[in-house]
């Protein structure tokens, strides 16, 4: 059996611990946030059971106390249970703030989870009358009593609805988060354990203090998460709370803060560091938010964070920080003028998840040059684009793609080719088209398996030997600059066709003049290589770009395809000069015409006296699904 002295160090212990472990806290500041008040109120809390620790061990088990030092003891077990019986409820508090758990209980909730708080706590405070958690017997001996046993099973409730509240945020937790906590939970366990078994090893307490100390160094110490050189938070804290806030269904509004010109600022006040923005611009932010509402994802961007009432405000608060940034701010010996998008959106009313946050703040606004506070339906097309992204990205595991054919025909009516162009009907879009998503897909990447796709199935389309026997000799196949570009494309290229078996002569590729002309030389020694090797060469969309006329047809085309609008503008007297005079100079340079958009016999007509070589447009046809296509041609070839 341990005497006092024992107990007396292990209390003396603890409050050390405690009192330096809150010496620490105050020094570095971490005083702010809920979360901070509720670490320090549980060192508070366990530096006072210390203390009443070390007073009553001197005394425990002692028959032969004074009344002094009776009363001695009774204060302190009084102030002991007081104080311990509201330890675990805090900690839930703690575990539900940092995982934004806390947000999510109605006000009925909150009170019914803390009825046994309420309950616990009476009984604690009113011993001295009640005499139900603890006593003394007749020889001055401490007794436990009846209201203990509750006081552990409230404890315990609220032990396990913490942990709860940590295995439902588990995903949103950084890991030495999970860890400190996990870490403090065992060290709790351990310490009730050992004291339930024998109340002479009183170690609960150390036990707890040497847990929080945990929580201390890894919650409390957020280093990991501030922005370099600030004490704003970082892009992973940014990713951290918004998941925690979107787990626990939390309402508030973000504004995202853009400076267009933030390297043209470094470069003028020759400033290597990344917090240049947010060192000029700090003393504002945190007049519109308090400091732990602010995040610094990227070196030119800032977001705050507006929870409760403040969200309402949201619209006012983006018009007064515009209002802000219209004014010159000072740094240093300069005084600068900054170039800033606004953008405001609700969580989780438009923002349903971080990729799509993140997705939204690295647009940048860019493509709305005319609104500075962009709002709603001034967001929608950054959402609607991230939305493509992911049907891009699930679209072939789904088999979304689907691709279409379009027939050419000759002037005499008979069947020529075909084009074949990509459509997508994504599960949750619907139906797609390539003026929408394949732009998306060139900024993403996916645009060259897209195009590695569609050549695949023309393969197999002309493997089938159907295009043959109705009298394609080819099939038109758009190539990206992307796709052009790739290391090794010409080889891949052919690999796939060689593959299928396909006479390389049956696949026409097709370039639009916009991208043939960035880059004569690359283009040139493509179409040469791909050209030598058997296949066939389009230029598409001529009359669109701004090209040099002489280079573009440096190039060694087969076909040039007139653009629609240049068929379709010759309705006045400048339109058909323009048209006439184009199918002139293609002529007279030995080149095959074909004229897109074709939808009316009038324009029919006017091309055959025009004399060009093959027509495409809805007169004929719709781009249509292969079934659909293989009926349309065998049709035609019935009638003849």
């Amino acid at each position: 059996m341990f005497d006092y002295s024992f107990v007396f160090g292990v209390g003396l212990s603890s409050f050390l611990i405690c009192a330096v472990n809150l010496i620490y806290t105050f020094i570095q500041g971490r005083t702010d946030k809920t979360h901070n008040k509720i670490f320090i109120g549980l060192y508070f809390i366990l530096a006072v059971n210390a203390v009443t620790e070390m007073a009553s061990s001197i005394y425990d088990d002692d028959p032969t106390l004074a009344a002094g030092s009776l009363n001695a003891v009774r204060v302190s077990k009084y102030v002991y249970f007081a104080t311990h019986t509201v330890l675990c409820p805090l900690f839930f508090y703690y575990v539900s703030n940092i995982s934004f758990a806390s947000t999510r209980l109605s006000n009925i909730k909150t009170v019914i989870i803390f009825v046994p708080l309420v309950i616990t706590e009476l009984l604690a405070l009113t011993n001295p009358l009640t005499n139900a958690v603890w006593s003394f017997d007749e020889n001055n001996r401490y007794c436990r009593e009846w209201g203990l046993t509750l006081i552990y099973i409230a404890a315990l409730i609220y032990y396990v609805l913490g942990i709860i509240v940590l295995v439902n945020s588990w995903r949103i937790l950084s890991g030495k988060r999970k860890k400190a906590l996990v870490f403090f939970i065992f060290m709790v366990a351990t310490g009730v354990i050992v004291q339930l078994v024998d109340k002479t090893l009183r170690v609960e307490v150390l036990t707890e203090v040497l847990g929080l100390s945990g929580v201390m160094m890894s919650i409390e110490n957020e280093d990991e998460r501030l922005y370099s050189g600030t004490r704003f938070y970082n892009r992973a804290a940014m990713n951290l709370d918004l998941g925690g806030c979107l787990t626990h269904n939390r309402k508030l509004s973000l504004i995202m803060i853009h400076i267009h010109n933030f390297d043209n600022i470094s470069r003028l006040v020759n400033s290597g560091e990344n917090n240049v923005i947010v060192e000029m611009i700090a003393d504002y932010l945190k007049s519109v938010v308090k400091r732990y509402y602010v995040y610094v994802p990227e070196k030119s961007t800032v977001v705050l964070t507006l929870y409760d009432e403040m969200g309402e405000k949201a619209d006012q608060i983006a018009e007064d920080i515009l209002k802000r940034f219209d004014e010159s701010w000072e740094y240093k010996d300069y005084s600068i003028q900054l170039n800033a998008t606004v953008m405001v959106a609700d969580v989780p009313k438009q923002i349903k998840s971080t990729s799509e946050f993140f997705y939204m703040l690295d647009s940048h606004g860019k493509e709305s040059k005319d609104k500075r506070v962009l709002r709603d339906d001034d967001l929608g097309f950054i959402m609607r684009r991230q939305a493509l992204e992911e049907a891009l990205a699930r679209g072939f595991a789904e088999n979304s793609y689907e691709v279409y054919y379009q027939p050419t025909y000759n002037l005499d009516g008979s069947l020529h080719g075909a084009e074949a162009l990509i459509r997508m009907h994504d599960k949750e879009l619907g139906k797609l088209y390539p003026d929408e998503f394949i732009p998306v897909a060139e900024r993403s990447g996916l645009i060259d398996d897209i195009d590695d796709f569609v050549l695949e199935e023309v393969c197999k389309f002309i493997k089938s030997g159907v295009p043959a026997r109705y009298g394609i000799n080819s099939i038109n196949v758009n190539l990206s600059v992307q796709q052009c570009m790739r290391p090794g494309f010409v080889e891949e290229v052919t690999e796939i066709v060689e593959r299928y078996g396909v006479k390389k002569r049956c696949i026409n590729f097709e370039i639009t003049e916009s991208i043939a002309a960035d880059d004569y030389d690359i283009f040139s020694n493509i179409i040469t290589r791909l050209k030598k090797a058997g296949f066939m060469f389009s230029m598409d969309d001529y009359g669109t770009g701004y090209s040099n006329v002489s280079s573009v047809f440096s190039l060694d085309f087969d076909v040039i395809k007139i653009d629609k609008s240049i068929l379709w503008g010759a309705e006045n007297k400048l339109g058909m000069t323009i048209l006439e005079n184009t199918i002139r100079m293609i002529q007279q340079m030995e080149k095959k015409i074909l004229v897109e958009g074709v939808e009316t016999i009038d324009q029919v007509r006017l091309l055959e006296k025009l004399k060009v070589d093959y027509l495409q447009g809805y007169y004929f046809s719709r781009p249509i699904p292969k079934n659909e296509f293989v009926k349309l041609i065998s049709i035609a070839k019935a009638r003849k």
